[in-house]
């Protein structure tokens, strides 16, 4: 069974929370403050955490970092839930390394939607083995089961949003990809018209791959349009 674990120190939303998810055939583990919600991180391993922000002692924000920093959790997706709606928020939650954003009050339709996408995407079994795509080309070489690119005879690993943004930028190499396009197939649902939820996760990317490109600017930014991988 898969398990979540919900770190909110609102009693009555963390119980709403745990309630919907076991309605769906989750196990849902329970935190109610930011040290007991790493702790159970560390110990519980879950597929996915739901973490609140506004947090007393430790917020939401510092237990993101934390998991970020260790290896046995760095990969878990997180969906950092907030009564923050102001864009640098978000920016901040992304930059740490939170894979999605959901804004107080919440339909709980939404977020369990939101689960449901990020599973699928984080799933055991990359995209690319799934289906037959285009696994090399040129100097540029994809590897699924280490979410690395490599080119030439560098190698870069990234995070699984990261690599499949790239993966997507790949197959449609030399061709466009407009921002919504990224954030539909990625995300696996409607997202908001927030734009820097790509920008942010573009602009890491891009830091990632210029560390093994010798130089090459490989993925070009198309003002108004998207973005596209030249090759």
């Amino acid at each position: 069974m898969t398990k979540i674990l919900v770190i909110d120190d609102d009693s009555a939303i963390n119980e709403l929370i745990k309630i919907n998810l076991e309605l769906q055939g989750y196990e849902v583990v329970q935190a109610f403050n930011g040290v007991e919600g790493f702790a159970k991180a560390k110990q519980e391993e879950p597929s996915l955490i739901v973490l609140d922000v506004m947090m007393p002692e430790v917020d939401g924000y510092t237990v993101a970092q934390r998991i970020r920093q260790c290896s046995e959790i760095s990969e878990t997706p997180i969906i950092m839930l907030t009564a923050l709606s102001q864009l640098n928020d978000k920016v901040n939650g992304f930059n740490i390394g939170v894979d999605d954003y959901l804004t107080k009050p919440f339909e709980i339709d939404e977020l369990i939607v939101r689960v449901r996408a990020l599973l699928k995407r984080t799933s055991q079994i990359p995209k690319s083995i799934a289906v037959r795509e285009l696994l090399s080309y040129k100097e540029i070489t994809l590897i699924p089961e280490t979410y690395s690119v490599q080119i030439n005879d560098k190698v870069q690993k990234l995070t699984p949003i990261e690599y499949d943004i790239f993966n997507i930028l790949f197959q449609n190499h030399g061709n466009m990809v407009s921002g919504a396009k990224l954030l539909k197939d990625v995300w696996g649902y409607e997202p908001d018209d927030n734009v820097e939820t790509i920008r942010v996760h573009i602009r890491h990317l891009r830091s990632k791959i210029d560390k093994i490109s010798d130089g090459k600017q490989y993925i070009e930014t198309i003002y108004g349009g998207g973005y596209k991988l030249n090759v």
